[in-house]
């Protein structure tokens, strides 16, 4: 059983270097996930894939099953979620290319399903909604492998899927790093179920402050650029993390307030 899953888009592994052992596709009490899950290895670690848009991107920020995606995770064993993703930048010196090791987010979604649970008042403690063990990791690796990053910086997530006007790049800016559309409520979903969860925003533009048009061309040549860094770091990182113990305050936080995910 995979004790770390990775969400993110079907070019965020080497195909070369994942050897798939099988797939999942499981039926869950909010339907089927985003797309079949490859398990596999990843030097030599038990990994889950899930491609968070499905296979063919059908998916729109919105409308990403993320509680069946989190549920199904759970199931298979995962307890640490790795998340690969592509932001814009609201620092200047934040720059197109950087990776961004994620510690923070802000919410400004308006219309998505946030909790597990709606048959009794949960109140969840995500006051560090990802997991330091695991940022720790990655920012070892990053300095071992020469990734320019910055270990920390808010996210702030919109609703998506269209771009950002100017007004609200600036207004946004004045309070967050970066900005991307998947963040919530996936990082929160992972914390109601007790699962450890890590973002690794890969920075593909500097949104619409900067007097750049924004347009998923652009968004798309940055990260397969970029996707080199994700994999070796992805490779280099997974053996560390799965030494990692498996218990931290992130399960500590589902118990304490009573949600169980069962």
């Amino acid at each position: 059983m995979p004790r770390i899953g990775i969400i993110g888009g079907s070019g965020v592994y080497n195909p070369d270097r994942f050897e798939q052992t099988g797939t999942a596709f499981p039926d869950t009490p909010y339907g089927k996930p985003s797309d079949e899950i490859l398990l596999g290895r990843i030097s030599g670690v038990d990994v889950a894939f899930l491609p968070r848009h499905g296979k063919d991107h059908r998916y729109p920020p919105s409308e990403v099953p993320y509680k069946a995606n989190i549920w199904a995770l759970k199931q298979l064993g995962v307890d640490m979620i790795v998340s690969p993703c592509a932001v814009g930048s609201l620092k200047e010196e934040i720059a197109p290319g950087d990776m961004v090791i994620v510690d923070q987010f802000i919410d400004f979604t308006k219309k998505r399903d946030y909790s597990f649970f709606h048959d009794r008042t949960v109140h969840i403690s995500i006051a560090d909604p990802c997991c330091p063990a695991m940022a720790d990791v990655f920012d070892a690796a990053a300095k071992e492998l020469g990734i320019k990053h910055h270990k920390g910086g808010t996210y702030v997530c919109i609703e998506g899927p269209r771009f950002s006007t100017r007004a609200e790049s600036a207004m946004f800016r004045q309070f967050a790093d970066i900005i991307g559309m998947t963040m919530v409520p996936e990082c929160q979903l992972a914390r109601e179920m007790g699962m450890c969860y890590c973002s690794l925003a890969t920075i593909t533009d500097y949104d619409a402050w900067k007097e750049e048009t924004v347009d998923i061309q652009m968004v798309m040549d940055t990260m397969a650029a970029c996707l080199k860094n994700i994999t070796a770091i992805l490779e280099r990182a997974l053996p560390d993390l799965a030494a990692l113990p498996s218990r931290c305050r992130c399960a500590d936080a589902a118990e304490e307030c009573g949600a169980t995910g069962e």
